[in-house]
């Protein structure tokens, strides 16, 4: 039996904490290089998917003075939702969890934001919002996939600019607004998520993905599927910051439009600006009405081909 762990950036506020991840009897998906070339890339993808999750695994959250013990769900996946009301600094700071499984045992540190106070809080999609995926063209997006490794992915242009103004608004130095990438694509891929942001300089933040997969079967569906689970996890960030007015970014390849206005209308308060990114040579008839009716409930609004226009947009309502 092999025993592993990946754990992924948690978030606390004045009552709660919270702190997520993975329990595995193989390698966990980021054990794969994922830089290497022609079919060793394809292989380490591949390998990310056929992973195999424990469940029932008992393990043990510390972090400051604190320990608390939970179980692995079926597709050993972990969450600690603990109460947690101690003076904490705003900031990055780190936990640890332990897990022992059939006489193994082993311990991984994560990290967990509390965020510095501020007004803005900005939830972006992944695929097509600011890395180039062809997610409306299922063979076009696995070939990427496939053959393109962590060099070879590209981002926007002007999008990084963007992001890290909106980081930056604000804030005084050293400090920042509350960044969340939430997508469609499994947890298999945070690894490669987490490191492409880190390349292009994008805002390091919170990452919400979808349940993770197993086999080769699933890894050929990747990315599709139902999208309720980002319109939960949208809706969970938003319930737990409820003091921040966001910013939500995303594309039309999919139904980010449709999420967002849902997202809207239920937190009518919360919502500044929603940026749609254009994925096709003309705009949508459907995400344009979507559009329209959000600037009708108060909400700027921004259907942009090039990051350049969302910026010049951010710059005219005084978000940036």
């Amino acid at each position: 039996m092999r025993l592993d762990i990946k754990l992924y950036r948690g978030y606390v506020n004045d009552q709660e904490l919270v702190v997520f991840g993975h329990v595995f009897d193989s390698w966990a998906p980021d054990k794969y290089e994922i830089d290497r070339r022609g079919y060793r890339h394809a292989k380490s993808v591949y390998k990310m998917f056929t992973i195999s999750p424990i469940k029932n695994a008992k393990i043990t959250l510390k972090f400051r003075d604190m320990e608390v013990v939970t179980k692995t769900m079926d597709d050993g996946y972990f969450r600690f939702t603990v109460p947690f009301n101690q003076f904490l600094e705003s900031g990055w700071h780190k936990y640890s969890v332990a897990c022992q499984v059939n006489g193994k045992g082993i311990v991984e540190q994560g990290e967990l934001l509390k965020p510095f106070k501020s007004q803005l809080g900005i939830i972006s999609d992944i695929d097509d919002t600011f890395l180039i995926s062809h997610t409306a063209n299922f063979f076009k997006k696995l070939y990427v996939i496939l053959t393109k490794n962590l060099d070879n992915r590209k981002v926007f242009d002007d999008v990084v600019p963007h992001y890290q103004a909106l980081s930056r608004a604000g804030q005084e130095e050293g400090k920042f607004n509350s960044f969340f990438y939430v997508s469609s694509s499994e947890w298999n891929l945070y690894e490669f998520i987490l490191q492409f942001a880190r390349m292009h300089n994008l805002p390091k933040a919170i990452i919400k993905l979808k349940s993770i997969k197993t086999g080769l079967a699933d890894f050929l569906f990747t990315g599709r599927g139902g999208h309720d689970h980002k319109f939960i996890k949208i809706k969970d960030i938003i319930s737990f910051y409820p003091q921040l007015e966001y910013v939500l970014l995303g594309d039309d390849s999919q139904q980010d439009p449709h999420l967002y206005e849902r997202i809207v209308k239920m937190f009518p308060k919360n919502i500044k600006a929603v940026y749609i990114r254009q994925t096709r040579k003309h705009q949508k008839k459907k995400t344009r009405a979507v559009l329209e009716n959000l600037e009708d409930l108060g909400v700027a609004t921004c259907y942009f081909k090039d990051s350049d226009k969302a910026i010049a947009h951010s710059e005219k309502i005084g978000i940036v």
